[in-house]
């Protein structure tokens, strides 16, 4: 069966989010690795997972959010393929943070291919594999028909609104592409900025330090903020 023709019936008739997983999961059989996510960009950010073949897969995803760098935003804003064979090479230093966090999830490759929609280009498919080594050329002939075919699923996010988007990229299409971000994080970064009297951006930042410093995730952090049973505290 063709590469097309597999990862084509992986999606069948399903829609969005579960399209995505479906998507991702046959990836991960089909190009040898071991995980697979869609990542969703927005303002130059990580802003959802759309799809994941797997609970880790979307770990892997949001450590990108946390330290606002990895394989998917390269991808975007290089707009092509980021190909990382092994991110253990005493060479390999373009992420500082989400490198060796990557690391010590026993991940050793990533790879991340843009996925465009309307000449925009909105996310990316990244793959995980815990053993070194680089994709085989049939391999990422396949990634990108994969790729293309995560626009089936961003399409469905959309509402029927792709001719207005290509008319306008600024109309409200990509704002609802962007409430599939984070909410818990975004309600977090509110409560921080009215309880410390500082802006979304100092906001966020310090949501993601306290992230780093105590190796949880940056969801984890908004939920136990939005609990209560979290509290940063302000600048003495």
């Amino acid at each position: 069966m063709e590469i097309q023709q597999r990862l084509a019936e992986a999606i069948g008739r399903q829609r969005g989010t579960a399209a995505a997983d479906s998507l991702c999961t046959e990836c991960v059989g089909a190009f040898e690795v071991d995980e697979a996510a869609i990542s969703i960009i927005f303002d130059g950010a990580n802003s959802a997972t759309l799809g994941a073949s797997s609970p880790r897969a979307r770990i892997y995803d949001e450590l990108q959010f946390t330290f606002g760098e990895g394989p998917c935003l390269d991808s975007v804003a290089q707009q092509g393929p980021v190909l990382v064979p092994d991110l253990a090479r005493l060479d390999e230093h373009r992420w500082p943070g989400y490198g060796p966090a990557m690391l010590e999830q026993d991940v050793r490759s990533v790879y991340a291919v843009p996925v465009v929609l309307a000449g925009e280009f909105v996310g990316a498919l990244d793959l995980y594999r815990r053993r070194p080594g680089g994709l085989a050329a049939d391999h990422l002939a396949g990634v990108l028909i994969a790729a293309e075919l995560a626009e089936m699923p961003m399409l469905d996010l959309l509402a029927g609104n792709l001719q207005t988007l290509i008319n306008d990229p600024d109309i409200e299409s990509w704002t609802e592409l962007a409430s599939l971000t984070r909410v818990e994080i975004s309600q977090a970064t509110g409560m921080l900025m009215a309880q410390l009297g500082i802006g979304a951006g100092e906001a966020l930042v310090r949501l993601r330090a306290h992230a780093y410093a105590t190796n949880v995730s940056a969801t984890e952090v908004a939920r136990s903020i939005l609990d209560r049973d979290l509290r940063l505290e302000g600048d003495r």
